[in-house]
């Protein structure tokens, strides 16, 4: 009688159905999609802040009897180092690690939040809120969500940046309705120790369940056919930020992505979120009504957010790009029309057109920034981000003189309009060749 040797290969096909069926399972999660899920509920917890300066302006001013220009100065200053801070965040990340640098920096928001309760003078917002909070939400900015993306996947990056950038408003649909309410019923101040808590209460999970890299797990990128081994810490992040910037600038598609960027920003953060919740409120809105329809933009921003990463992974983003400021450009020529006491059905329209196209440009104009820069892509888009910020600082500033000067958001809702046609036109000129190795610094400090 012959013997037969079994071999591994047999010893697997005589397993157990379930027990091939849990191995399958096993496989089939991938760590990177645990790593994306402590990322997304990192961003939702950081986003409390994002949540609070529009419903801080009218209270600031009625107790203080500080000027909504001020006011809007300290939120500007906030939003500028917002974006300013990413690019070195994102070198910060390759040289110390993504989970030492997202837990220093919500603390330091927690600690900028917590130190507002006690402030007297005008001064005192700009370094709380503007200083403090700025750099902590900065190191949290989308750099981090471009960096977690870059590093752990290699297919489904357009969808996973999306759902990155959806985090944020998922934040503030979760956030706005309570700290409204929470303004409204009691003071400013509960509302920001509200703020200062949620970001605290996030550092146990980043510092316990985030990872660096795959690498540090043991397993591949996703999509990924081969092992990638970490990469050692880039010494000199500073430097680097600044040479990858010079290299950047040379190249006519980094304009041409700052220039739409700080559009963005300029028509969301700087205009919208800072100051809708007023301007519904001199239409005689309730404030808490106004944050609601905030709120519900975030609801549909997480949808289209994710749906622009699905489509960024099958269309061409240039095109995605010009469709969303354009259709963006044309909703905020018709707000003035429609801010009114109530909340009707056109207002309701608008909310939910403009929620869908909130941060919708996010995946794109992250896929070509990856297109043009390759492994510097993370900083450069940090870069870009900063424009972002750049562009809703100026926004928020300005939109408050204008409120100021002459009693009105009315110009500013017409000329963000305008602006968002002409980023439609810049979008569409992004060449189509991605840049040289020869026109970006090297990564070595």
């Amino acid at each position: 009688m012959t013997q037969t040797t079994e071999t591994p290969a047999t010893a697997g096909d005589r397993q157990p159905a379930s027990d091939r069926g849990r191995d399958r399972r096993r496989v089939r999660v991938h760590r990177a999609w645990f790593v994306a899920a402590v990322t997304f509920v990192t961003i939702i917890g950081a986003a409390a802040f994002r949540s609070l300066p529009g419903l801080l302006i009218d209270p600031l001013h009625q107790e203080f009897g500080w000027s909504r220009g001020t006011i809007g100065a300290a939120v500007s200053v906030n939003l500028a180092l917002y974006g300013l801070t990413a690019p070195f965040a994102a070198a910060l990340m390759d040289r110390f690690g993504i989970r030492r640098v997202v837990a220093v920096a919500l603390t330091v928001i927690s600690a900028g939040s917590l130190l507002t309760v006690w402030m007297t003078a005008a001064w005192q917002l700009m370094l709380y809120w503007g200083l403090l909070v700025g750099l902590g939400s900065g190191s949290m900015a989308l750099a981090f969500a471009a960096t977690v993306t870059n590093r752990w996947f290699t297919e489904r990056r357009g969808l996973v940046s999306g759902i990155l950038t959806a985090a944020s408003a998922s934040g503030q649909l979760i956030f706005l309705p309570l700290l409204s309410w929470t303004v409204t019923r009691y003071d400013w101040r509960p509302a920001a120790v509200t703020v200062a808590l949620a970001a605290l209460a996030v550092v146990p999970f980043v510092w316990l369940l985030l990872r660096d890299h795959p690498a540090d797990v043991g397993h591949k990128p996703y999509g990924s056919a081969e092992f990638v081994p970490k990469p050692p810490p880039v010494p000199g992040a500073a430097r680097r930020t600044l040479r990858v910037l010079l290299s950047a600038v040379r190249t006519g598609p980094f304009w041409l992505l700052a220039g739409t960027f700080a559009i963005c920003g300029a028509s969301t953060n700087g205009l919208v979120q800072t100051h809708f919740v007023p301007a519904a409120h001199d239409h005689g809105m309730p404030v808490t009504a106004a944050a609601s329809l905030l709120a519900v933009i975030g609801v549909f921003d997480v949808v289209g957010t994710i749906a622009s990463g699905w489509f960024t992974d099958r269309f061409e983003p240039r095109r995605l790009l010009a469709v969303y400021y354009a259709l963006r450009g044309v909703s905020l020529l018709f707000l003035p029309m429609l801010l009114a006491p109530s909340v009707h059905p056109p207002m309701i329209f608008f909310i939910v057109f403009y929620g869908l196209d909130w941060v919708a440009t996010v995946p794109p104009t992250l896929a070509l920034c990856r297109e043009q820069y390759g492994e510097d892509s993370a900083i450069v888009f940090g870069w870009v981000l900063a424009s972002h910020q750049v562009g809703a600082a100026v926004v928020a500033f300005a939109g408050g003189l204008a409120r100021d000067a002459f009693g009105s958001y009315d110009l500013v809702w017409y000329a963000s309009g305008a602006l968002c046609a002409a980023a439609a036109l810049m979008a569409l000129v992004i060449r189509r060749t991605p840049a040289t190795p020869a026109t970006l610094a090297p990564a070595t400090a």
